[in-house]
């Protein structure tokens, strides 16, 4: 561990400069992250892909990032979080930038895969990072504030980046916004605080690793987590698309409409943790939010009005990621702290999973049938399996917790 994170007296201030930074550096990987959604009707037609091909680049970016979920935990669990959290972030803006001066698929395709490597070095570590700033009564809510960087870039991105690409066009607003994540990098680098550990942690082994997967619970909550994850790529990966090819809006409208759905989704993040730790029923807030969502993913191909179609993505965005930090608390209050890191790298290799499907069986599906509607009607049904799995996490939790009473 680096002389940056070695103080044995962390102060107050540190955990709130290291949560702020945290916090911004999702922000300016949300920015890249959400650009390529936003602007793949520019893409598409640049690289002059289909909607297979445009899928097959989110896919290759969460196949990547899937695999490194397991070894990204556990070495955060291992070594600490906080240097991982840095390579993450200035791995995946260099070949997010790498990627602004690319004119062939198969090297798009390479600078995608390379990026969703790095990119898995921050979502355990950061989850890890931040909740170890805070107490356990709190930590469903410290994880939600993850998400809220990233939603925030997402707003940033749907206002700024239309804008930027219509003066300078999609390369150099692309590599523009990847620049911002590596000036982030460096300060973070600079200026974060790993928090130090109250008592000398028994060393981690790969059998710890093999262990989880002997644990029934979280088996239920990767099914759990394959459907969130489902959803998300669906509404994150695809709307913009289907707003731009499906319903005649322009760039510019679909990032308006984008950057409100972001609105909505960043304060749900911690309000939805906040309803978890006050019901102190994780269980009850997934399967509620997952039956919304149920909903709103088949209202979504289904309703005509413009009015009553923002309505339904916004109903949509306050619960589409209302449930994450509920959903990732789970493990950690059964299993415990020691195996923090690999327990959410297991969690989101399951959702990873999920999104690689959902991004490419959705372009495949658009370019068979010529629209989206049976691919969002799909999702819908993923989300009613979700509520019976809430249903049986309910139970294996109560148990789990009475028996270690």
């Amino acid at each position: 561990m680096d002389t940056a994170s070695a103080s044995t007296h962390p102060t107050r201030r540190d955990g709130i400069t290291t949560v702020t930074l945290v916090v911004l550096c999702q922000l300016v990987h949300g920015i890249t992250f959400s650009a390529m959604p936003l602007l793949l009707p520019l893409i598409r037609e640049d690289l002059q892909i289909n909607f297979t091909q445009a899928g097959m680049l989110s896919a290759a970016a969460t196949f990547s990032y899937a695999l490194g979920q397991i070894p990204a935990g556990f070495l955060s669990d291992r070594y600490g979080p906080r240097l991982l959290f840095f390579i993450g972030l200035m791995g995946w803006s260099v070949f997010s930038l790498a990627f602004g001066l690319v004119h062939a698929f198969w090297l798009a395709i390479i600078t995608q895969l390379l990026a969703g490597t790095f990119r898995a070095l921050l979502f355990a570590p950061g989850l890890t990072l931040l909740a170890s700033w805070f107490p356990p009564e709190r930590r469903a809510t410290a994880m939600s504030l993850y998400m809220v960087g990233g939603f925030a870039g997402t707003i940033v991105l749907s206002l700024a980046g239309p804008l930027l690409t219509a003066m300078y066009g999609w390369r150099a607003a692309f590599m523009f916004f990847a620049a911002l994540g590596i000036v982030a990098a460096l300060i973070y680098q600079r200026m974060a605080r790993e928090k130090p550990r109250t008592h000398a942690p028994q060393p981690l082994a790969l059998a710890d690793i093999a262990q989880l997967f002997h644990q029934p619970i979280m088996w239920v909550c990767g099914g759990l987590q394959f459907v969130r994850f489902a959803v998300v790529t669906a509404y994150v990966f695809w709307l913009p698309s289907l707003l731009v090819v499906d319903r005649g809006f322009s760039v510019q409208t679909a990032g308006l409409i984008i950057a409100m759905s972001a609105a909505f989704t960043a304060p749900s993040n911690t309000l939805g943790g906040y309803v978890s730790d006050r019901l102190r029923n994780p269980p009850l807030v997934i399967g509620g939010a997952l039956a919304v969502l149920a909903g709103t993913a088949a209202l979504l191909v289904a309703v005509e009005s413009v009015p009553l179609l923002l309505a339904v993505i916004a109903v949509n965005s306050i619960f589409l990621q209302f449930y994450f930090g509920s959903l990732f608390l789970v493990p950690m209050e059964v299993l415990g702290p020691r195996t923090a890191g690999t327990a959410t790298g297991v969690s989101n290799l399951f959702a990873n999973i999920g999104g690689f499907l959902t991004a490419f069986a959705l372009g495949v599906v658009k370019d068979q049938s010529g629209s989206f509607t049976w691919g969002f009607i799909g999702i819908s049904v993923v989300c009613l399996v979700g509520i019976a799995l809430a249903v049986v996490l309910a139970r294996m939790r109560t148990r789990a917790l009475a028996a270690q009473r």
